[in-house]
């Protein structure tokens, strides 16, 4: 196997774990955003000590409700609820199943294109030693 090959796989590697990173990093905004959102308001949020009702479904936010609404930021979505306790309208961050869906192909893609290039790369690897084989058996006929 040639250096060609070996740079093919460790990009192959580190593309994977650049996928990998990412996909953490989108986890780990979204919790920090839930974390933040706590902070900014001083109070835990209703919705995390009590029962609430949805009033407005998961929703994707506005360009306004991005730059003015801290829970728009960690999924770029939103939905409104009323807490049981004290009866007033709040925002809370969301997951929609669009988003879910599009996270999940996307995963489903890096993941079939892996398998590919490891399966072509164990054909190369294969035809290489076959050759290697037959130049060994070749080399021995000829000894004779």
């Amino acid at each position: 196997m040639g250096p060609r090959w070996r740079l093919v796989v460790v990009g192959l590697f580190a593309g994977l774990l650049l996928l990998a990173a990412s996909s953490l990093a989108e986890v780990a905004s979204e919790n920090e955003g839930k974390k933040s959102q706590g902070a900014v308001l001083g109070t835990t949020p209703c919705w995390r000590t009590g029962d609430f009702v949805v009033t407005l479904q998961c929703a994707p936010c506005t360009s306004f409700q991005s730059k003015t609404m801290p829970e728009c930021g960690a999924t770029g979505f939103v939905e409104q609820i009323n807490c049981s306790a004290s009866k007033k309208g709040e925002f809370k961050s969301c997951r929609s199943a669009a988003m879910e869906a599009r996270l999940f192909w996307k995963f489903e893609g890096a993941m079939l294109g892996a398998a590919a290039a490891f399966a072509l790369l164990v054909v190369c690897r294969q035809r290489l030693l076959d050759r290697k084989a037959l130049e060994k058996v070749r080399k021995q006929i000829e000894s004779i």
